[in-house]
């Protein structure tokens, strides 16, 4: 059961305390806070955990300060929509609002190799009008003897040519809990010239204790990448992880499933979910479409494969696009193949301006379907 306060309710108030000291009391049940960062307000809600079946939500509801009560009926108890169109969606964070109702690029790097090409990358998106990005510093590998990623030593340089360049937040996975101890002192060290959005990759989807560590901290969203060879569900639940332990400002990925079937992409593109996991959860929905594809081959009408996807995915209704661009391909450290090239950048964003013109008007037609 959640139970929704008044936004005018602050932790300091009487009504507040009166309800929570209610709530605290009540027999087998146990109350978890979770603080809600809206457009314009944030907002609390209770989580009654335990056995809710004989709490009566219309005295739950007559509480001081109580706006609105939801029984559970399904799973994904916090990142879930439980069919209630009126919860808070999606979170502000460094001057970006990320949601289910607008589009967000980040695109750039799969790993750091060199602060040249760094900076070629974040000037380019800056000339764009763009103001997000990916940098891989940690990089999880199949092969042990692969190139691991630069790690600590890559972010003051990063994070300075980030701030030159207007650049407010970029994505970056994360492959143990000291990397965000890492990530923090180094933001720190050089006075938070951007922002940052940790990022679980795929193989960590099940690393349980790094979700509980991810989800303890505060200070960075999540980029949650689903499991490639798992169910929807279960990577759904590993996303909810995160949230029971306080960090509910996550974004969910669709980056491809592992399977012969997709060949001859690198993974069987899965964005027809997109509207899937809007549908079960809050969550806005990012695709990956460079590790979904894995290649630049194009079809017959010139169109690169990456940039199919892409527009399947935007015109399904995803919120996020994480892509791979490198100033040199042939050199990049990891991924080369598959990254675009900065003389695309512009036909890129363009396309994706189709798409996401494309999705509101087929959003604009669905509401007219339905005010009938």
């Amino acid at each position: 059961m959640i139970v929704i306060l008044d936004p005018n309710i602050t932790e300091h108030s009487e009504e507040y305390q009166q309800t929570l000291d209610y709530l605290s009391q009540l027999a087998g049940i146990t109350p978890h806070i979770h603080k809600i960062q809206g457009t314009q307000q944030t907002l609390t809600e209770i989580y009654l955990i335990g056995d809710t079946k004989s709490l009566s939500t219309e005295d739950i509801h007559a509480l001081p300060g109580v706006e609105r009560v939801i029984r559970i009926s399904e799973e994904y108890r916090i990142l879930g929509r439980h069919r209630d169109k009126q919860r808070t969606s999606g979170f502000e964070y460094n001057g970006v609002r990320f949601s289910q109702d607008n589009l967000n690029l980040f695109a750039g790097l799969c790993a750091v190799d060199t602060p040249e090409h760094v900076e070629i990358m974040f000037k380019a998106l800056h000339e764009h009008g763009q103001t997000c990005a990916r940098m891989g510093a940690y990089k999880p590998r199949t092969n042990p003897y692969s190139f691991q990623g630069h790690g600590q030593s890559c972010l003051p340089y990063v994070f300075e040519l980030a701030g030159k360049y207007s650049i407010k937040v970029i994505a970056m996975e994360i492959t143990h809990e000291d990397h965000i101890i890492e990530i923090h002192e180094c933001l720190e060290q050089t006075g938070h010239p951007t922002g940052v959005m940790v990022q679980i990759g795929t193989r960590n989807t099940q690393n349980f204790e790094l979700l509980k560590a991810v989800g303890r901290q505060h200070e960075f969203p999540v980029l949650f990448k689903r499991g490639f060879g798992i169910t929807l569900n279960e990577s759904l639940n590993a996303a909810e992880y995160l949230a029971s332990e306080g960090n509910s400002r996550v974004i969910f990925c669709l980056r491809g499933v592992k399977t012969n079937m997709g060949d001859p992409h690198r993974n069987l593109v899965d964005f027809s979910q997109v509207p899937v996991v809007k549908r079960l959860t809050r969550m806005p929905v990012c695709v990956d479409p460079s590790h979904s594809v894995g290649s630049r081959e194009h079809s017959p009408d010139g169109i690169l494969d990456l940039m199919h996807a892409t527009a399947q995915g935007i015109i399904a209704g995803a919120n996020m696009v994480l892509v791979d661009f490198h100033p040199e391909p042939a050199k990049a450290l990891v991924d080369g193949p598959q990254a675009m090239l900065m003389s695309e950048l512009d036909w890129f964003l363009q396309d994706v301006t189709l798409a996401w013109d494309c999705y509101q008007k087929r959003h604009a037609l669905a509401e007219k379907h339905w005010a009938r």
